[in-house]
């Protein structure tokens, strides 16, 4: 079954196994759709394969990092402090 998904930058997708991904790139002129899954493996597809793919349109998920491949550490900040006051 074809995908009848006009492919746009930003746009989020899960395909029929269950990984998610986000278009991040588009070049009509090699007719390549560049692609980045969740976990911030980025893949490129051809315009048939896209095509070709089954797939639904998705919301962006709320905790977008996972496609940064950031950790905790990272984020420059203490998640566990509940309050301005607490300490170190």
């Amino acid at each position: 079954m074809a995908n009848k998904f006009q492919p746009r930058i930003g746009d989020w997708y899960k395909s029929i196994n269950g990984d998610t991904f986000e278009i991040v790139a588009l070049d009509n002129d090699v007719a390549t759709i560049e692609i980045q899954h969740f976990d911030g493996a980025v893949e490129e597809l051809d315009f048939d394969s896209w095509e070709e793919m089954e797939i639904i349109s998705i919301e962006a998920p709320e905790d977008w990092s996972g496609s940064l491949d950031i950790t905790r550490d990272d984020y420059g900040v203490d998640l566990e402090l509940t309050s301005p006051n607490d300490q170190i």
